[in-house]
């Protein structure tokens, strides 16, 4: 089950929701409000990176550069 993004557009809230692939169907709502007017927002994710020296526990790696 995919982890989505949503943010309402009635009251602003953001909210994460576990949708399954057989709900894909049925309308979002908002934990806060209870609308319906939700749209997924972009989201980030996460990967493990270890070529080229950088490490998993290496922070220095995602620090800003200059």
């Amino acid at each position: 089950m995919p982890l989505y993004e949503y943010t309402c557009q009635e009251c602003g809230e953001q909210f994460e929701k576990l949708v399954r692939f057989s709900s894909t169907d049925q309308p979002i709502v908002c934990p806060n409000c209870r609308s319906t007017k939700c749209t997924k927002s972009i989201s980030l994710f996460g990967t493990s990176h270890t070529s080229g020296g950088a490490s998993a526990g290496n922070t220095a790696a995602c620090a800003p550069s200059g």
